[in-house]
This record gives C-alpha cells, sequence and structure tokens, in this order.
C-alpha cells in the first residue's frame, strides 16, 4: 500500500499528474483541486495516495491534502460512485463543502459535479450523513476531519483497517490529548487502537 509519493513534478495534465521519484514516474489521478494546489513543473510536491486494484488495472490516485483523500474514500463507498465521480465532486467542491453538503442534505450542491444526476447525489447525501454527521477529529479543519500530519494519518491508517471514520477520530483524538501535540504517527496508532479496543 502507497500511503504516499514525495518527488518531483514531472508533468500534468487535465485529471493527471506524473511524479518523479528517485527516477520512477508515477502517474496519478487528482482532482482539479489538486492539479491547482501542486507546484510547478520541476518542483518537489507530496501527495497523499490511494490505491485502487479492480481486475484489469492498478491505479492511483492523489491528493493535496489528507482531507481530500478521505473524501475519496468515502465517497467511493457509495453505490455508483466510482473514481471518475468522486474526483468531479472533489473537482468541483471542497472537502469542506462536501462535508457541509452532506450535514445539511443538500443534494443540488453535490449535483453540480459534472456526472453526477439528481439521484445519485440523494443517494451521496443519504448514505454519507450517518458516516460523517459525528465526526469530531483533531485536529480539525472545518469538517471535522484532520488537515495534515501524524493525527490525520493516524486516523487514515484506522479507516483501513476497518474502523468507522467516528470511531476512528475519537480514538485518535483521545490519544492526541494524551499524548499531547508532536506525537508520533506510531505512537498515535498504538494508542488510539488500544482506546478503540475499549
Amino acid at each position: 500500500m502507497i500511503a504516499h509519493l514525495k518527488g518531483r513534478l514531472e508533468s500534468s495534465g487535465a485529471d493527471h499528474a506524473v511524479i518523479d521519484v528517485n527516477g520512477v514516474g508515477y502517474l496519478v489521478g487528482a482532482s482539479a483541486r489538486t492539479l491547482d494546489a501542486l507546484s510547478a513543473h520541476g518542483e518537489f510536491v507530496t501527495v497523499h495516495t490511494e490505491m485502487l486494484v479492480s481486475e484489469d488495472s492498478i491505479r492511483l490516485m492523489g491528493f493535496a491534502t489528507a482531507d481530500e483523500r478521505d473524501w475519496f474514500r468515502l465517497l467511493t463507498s457509495v453505490q455508483g460512485v466510482g473514481a471518475r465521480v468522486a474526483l468531479a465532486i472533489l473537482s468541483t467542491l471542497s472537502p469542506d463543502e462536501v462535508h457541509s453538503a452532506v450535514a445539511k442534505g443538500d443534494k443540488a450542491m453535490v449535483a453540480r459535479a459534472n456526472g453526477v444526476g439528481p439521484k445519485l447525489a440523494q443517494r451521496i447525501v443519504n448514505e454519507l450523513k450517518d458516516k460523517v454527521g459525528a465526526i469530531a477529529f483533531a485536529p480539525v479543519g472545518g469538517t471535522g476531519m484532520p488537515v495534515a500530519g501524524a493525527a490525520a494519518d493516524a486516523v487514515s491508517a484506522l479507516l483501513n483497517l476497518g474502523f468507522k471514520p467516528n470511531e476512528a477520530g475519537s480514538a485518535v483524538k483521545a490519544a492526541e490529548e494524551e499524548l499531547g501535540d508532536g506525537a508520533s504517527f506510531d505512537a498515535l496508532v498504538r494508542l488510539a487502537l488500544r482506546k478503540a479496543a475499549k
């Protein structure tokens, strides 16, 4: 599992970028928002990643923030939402705006994205409302999800292990409160797992 890439931005297109990591060029699919956030060609960048494996392909998706990556995971958990639709939503709406739309049940806001009709927008809002309504992570951005750093990566690790977003967020928040600012990723994950098991 590739969690992130750090390397030189080789090139970019309408929906992807090529990042050179020690001589290996990684093609990563990306939202317009992430592509806008990347530095100029030739500059060093860091992208959070999600690997998509299907019967006939392995694709890597790249995100400027862990927050956007986590919303990509949530969006693609909805039936009928593939990587292309999720990227279209994240190109149109920021993670804060997606969270707001889901919390308010605003299907019209979600339907602003290319390829998202009213029925799919309604399904997205309905299915994600329960998953994200109680999220209270720390440190937080407007979405209630971690913006970056060890806490965000720890939440992501717990999500990958099958924890629900509110469970992962609460456990990491409790671990961070106990360990204090500057706690390492490993320490946060270990303590969060102990707290989640109680």
